[in-house]
């Protein structure tokens, strides 16, 4: 199917909106256009087996038996529907469409029930009847053609030139209307469309990262690969995983797991599972910080559902706050550690990309002393977690706990513009717990950002895409990126040499920092002046030390004098409180605030001491980042000393950090156009408005 056809077929599903507009809100036309295209394309896919479905359920009608697994059988899928009923037939009858519609509605199996249940289906049963709409909509549906291969006028499958069956509307295709069906119902709420989905050219370059190192071990006989996307949406990137290893070995079993919070996102990927023969069971609805449908916890998982996976992929919504499940994931940061799944630190409460990234970790398959099992992950990501968070800070914690684990194998930094909902720039980071040889202790980056064609047409903030040859390049990229960089350094070796430039490889601890604390000392004079003296009367500790008001009359008659030394400045200042028959009073907190008051920062003013040591100037403190296999003390001399010989590093701050700032390295300095160039675009440009005006004028 092109892309003209499934628009077509999305644009005949929504053009249910227009029987709805006035008895709905636009945002709710997705409420029901939704439902009835899953009901209409699980009809579609039954219709073949129903005459034996029918046959199944008359045999077993009235005996104590459960005759659900014999249906399923008759019906060739895991689901089923009893009734007699079509919508075509229902249509056929409209005074009693609602009646007729809820009897079909509850014979389906209750595995495909659940699913419309998610969309409150007999609420929306019930709201069209009221409308008098009812009828109307089931006729549209009922005219959906979604079946999934042709079939002739005694029900055969049609075939092809090339011997396989005719396709109308494939699994994959039926995607992309659900898609677009998705993104218009997302437009029409204010809803963001990318939290759904993401773009398919997108997930096949993903799924190609994912799994192209592990081509030849795929294509044994006999491969069982599991594969699970903790927020899966509506299941593309899992049906993308899955076809793409059955391409490479067609007799291969692949079975798919998901976590979805969106109910309707969930619903569809649960009915595309059903249809495609994957267990439905294996979609978990919930939240998957909070609610794990994975969880290693026997207590709360189903003792039939794995805790460990060998692929592992996901686009996380960007940016989004878990403020919600605050308590859970703090909860078990606490109380589980490093044996729970958020052991490693906790992100800011506005962005918790990373509490994925570490979610899907803890789902990895361990490697056992031959070297068999472990996992590969894939996530998408835009640029935050990347280099968000000072040294020790939650994010920075996470990315050294990553590299330190030698699990980054590599980050792919993608065009903007390429995911429905933002055109911000977007990042794969891969990451295995058995990396190739030849790629331990090293993290790849990528820079695929020029890798990207115009569309045709935009679709929100999605202005461009990945071609089939843009995909084929930057995965023989990734995947041969040592060979690349060798052969480009040997001058010969790889048709790809001439790409070099698009790849670094770095070791894991080039990405660790030290965060150092560079001190310069405090030098102060000193003087009374009358903001001196309204700082002293405004200050609590000299106040709570002695009357302030008769301390600053004391002190009035030196207005205007200056020393150069605090202890010059403290015997006049003695001098003048004992002469106004004061106490001089003691302590810190006194002497501090008296200081702060009186003393003004001065390049050549005295140092000041604290127990024998150079006091440090807070305004001047400066931070500094040195590579962690670099000398601090030499890295000091080098870079600071040079400009401020007084300055020293506080060793008892310093930090340790990880960041990885993939845009840095891949950085090309380009100088400004030159003046005499930019004055002549303003020139020609003020002509062009006063010709313009002149224009306006006649």
């Amino acid at each position: 199917m092109n892309s003209s056809k499934h628009t077509e077929l999305a644009n005949h599903a929504w053009s249910v909106a227009d029987l709805l507009r006035g008895d709905y809100k636009q945002s709710d036309y997705g409420k029901v256009i939704l439902p009835f295209t899953v009901l209409r394309r699980l009809e579609c896919v039954l219709a073949p087996t129903k005459d034996k479905v029918l046959e199944v359920a008359a045999r077993y009608q009235g005996q104590d038996i459960n005759p659900d697994r014999f249906l399923r059988i008759a019906s060739g899928h895991s689901f089923y529907n009893t009734s007699t009923y079509t919508l075509k037939a229902i249509a056929g009858d409209a005074s009693h469409v609602a009646k007729y519609l809820n009897e079909y509605y509850g014979a389906f199996s209750p595995n495909a029930r659940e699913v419309l249940e998610r969309y409150d289906f007999a609420q929306q049963i019930k709201r069209l009847e009221t409308a008098n709409l009812l009828y109307q909509v089931v006729g549209r549906f009922a005219d959906l053609d979604l079946r999934p291969v042709k079939r002739d006028a005694d029900g055969k499958v049609v075939l092809g030139e090339d011997g396989k069956p005719v396709e109308i509307v494939s699994n994959h295709q039926m995607g992309y209307i659900f898609e677009e069906l998705i993104r218009r119902f997302a437009e029409q709420s204010n809803e963001t469309a990318g939290e759904h989905f993401t773009p398919r050219e997108v997930i096949r370059l993903m799924v190609n990262l994912l799994v192209a190192p592990d081509s030849d071990a795929l294509a044994l006989p006999g491969t069982v690969r599991t594969v699970m996307d903790p927020a899966c949406g509506t299941g593309g990137m899992l049906s993308a995983a899955e076809e793409r290893i059955t391409a490479l070995n067609p007799d291969a079993t692949v079975k798919v797991f998901g976590q979805e919070l969106n109910p309707e996102s969930w619903a569809i990927c649960r009915s595309d599972m059903m249809i495609k023969g994957q267990d439905p069971e294996n979609i978990k609805f919930g939240n998957s910080f909070s609610q794990d449908g994975f969880s290693r916890d026997d207590s709360r998982r189903d003792k039939n559902t794995p805790t460990t996976f060998d692929y592992l992929l996901a686009n996380p919504p960007f940016g989004v706050e878990w403020k919600k499940v605050k308590d859970a994931v703090e909860d078990e940061h606490e109380r589980l550690g490093e044996s729970g799944r958020f052991g490693a630190g906790l992100p800011r409460i506005n962005d918790g990309s990373l509490l994925f990234l570490q979610h899907m970790i803890s789902k990895m398959k361990p490697v056992d002393a031959s070297g068999a099992g472990g996992s590969r992950i894939a996530i998408v990501f835009n640029g935050s977690p990347l280099f968000t968070g000072a040294a020790e800070s939650g994010e920075s914690r996470i990315r050294q706990w990553i590299l330190e684990h030698d699990w980054l194998e590599g980050i792919v930094a993608l065009p903007d513009q390429l995911f429905y909902n933002t055109g911000i720039s977007t990042y794969f980071w891969v990451l295995s717990n058995r990396k190739a040889r030849d790629r331990r202790g090293k993290v790849v980056l990528l820079d695929a950002r020029d890798y990207w064609q115009k569309m045709r047409k935009s679709l929100g903030d999605k202005r461009k895409e990945l071609s089939d040859q843009h995909i084929s390049e930057i995965t023989r990229l990734y995947t041969d990126a040592l060979a690349v960089v060798d052969a480009a350094e040997r001058g010969s070796g790889h048709d790809l040499a001439d790409r070099a430039g698009k790849i670094k490889v770095f070791r894991n601890e080039d990405f660790g920092y030290r965060r150092i604390t560079v001190e310069r000392p405090l030098k102060l004079r000193f003087e009374v002046t009358e903001e001196t003296l309204s700082a002293i009367t405004a200050s609590k500790p000299i106040a709570r030390a002695t009357d302030a008001e008769a301390f600053v009359a004391a002190l009035r008659p030196l207005v205007g004098k200056s020393w150069t030394t605090k202890s010059d400045a403290w015997i006049d200042l003695k001098d003048a409180v004992v002469a106004a028959g004061l106490l001089w009073p003691t302590g810190a907190p006194f002497s501090k605030a008296l200081r702060e008051a009186v003393g003004v920062r001065d390049p050549e003013g005295e140092e000041q001491k604290a127990k024998g040591q150079p006091e440090p100037d807070p305004e001047l403190r400066d931070y500094e980042n040195v590579p962690l296999g670099e000398d601090v003390e030499e890295y000091l001399r080098r870079e600071v000393l040079p400009h401020v010989p007084d300055a020293w590093i506080d060793h008892t701050k310093t930090k340790v950090g990880y960041e990885i700032p993939v845009t840095r390295h891949f950085y090309v300095y380009k100088p400004p156009r030159p003046l005499a160039e930019i004055d002549a675009d303003l020139k020609a440009l003020e002509s062009e408005i006063q010709a313009l005006l002149g224009e306006v004028t006649k």
